[in-house]
């Protein structure tokens, strides 16, 4: 298989990512449930987002059961480029750690933005017009979002560019899907 190839594989058979994406919708209701919650520390409110944040990976694996995606195509050799895309965000994170206690009702916002950010990579591996789209749109729109509301807000709207995201790629999977049968 050529390159191109190896990107319409690992697209198709894992639904570009689609069990993460709307994994991500549940944990971003889960952190918008904490800043509802009537807990003064500011603190205790971030401690809670970073450990509601940490259970993405098996909720996207459960998911992708459900969807019937493949959680993780060993076979294409892409495979292992899509997981260091994933890794780099493990780096970034290390800049919302620093926000936690320095500017602690920021720390939403810049976790939110590092998401966005991370999903670029992506356009590129699974041809998907909409990581590329909500990448920039979600980093610069929560940015804005960000400095002008609180967290619950923040937290709202990536529910929402979420779930909009989820359609988006439901439908780039069907196109894909049809393209490919109309091809054999």
């Amino acid at each position: 298989m050529d390159l191109d190839e190896l990107r319409l594989d690992i697209a198709k058979r894992g639904k570009r990512g689609l069990h993460f994406i709307i994994a991500s919708v549940i944990i971003w209701c889960a952190v918008m449930v904490i800043w509802l919650l009537p807990i003064k520390d500011i603190l205790m409110k971030n401690l809670l987002t970073f450990c509601f944040t940490a259970p993405l990976v098996p909720i996207a694996y459960m998911i992708s059961k459900i969807i019937k995606a493949e959680f993780s195509t060993k076979d294409n050799p892409l495979n292992k480029l899509g997981i260091l895309f994933s890794y780099n965000q493990f780096l970034y994170i290390l800049i919302a750690m620093w926000v936690y206690p320095t500017v602690p009702d920021k720390m939403v916002m810049v976790l939110a933005i590092i998401f966005g950010a991370h999903l670029m990579p992506f356009g590129w591996l699974y041809k998907s017009k909409a990581y590329s789209v909500m990448s920039v749109l979600i980093s610069f729109t929560i940015l804005i979002i960000g400095i002008m509301f609180n967290a619950v807000i923040v937290s709202l709207v990536m529910i929402l560019f979420e779930v909009i995201f989820c359609i988006w790629l439901i439908v780039e999977n069907k196109s894909l899907n049809k393209n490919l049968n109309v091809n054999l």
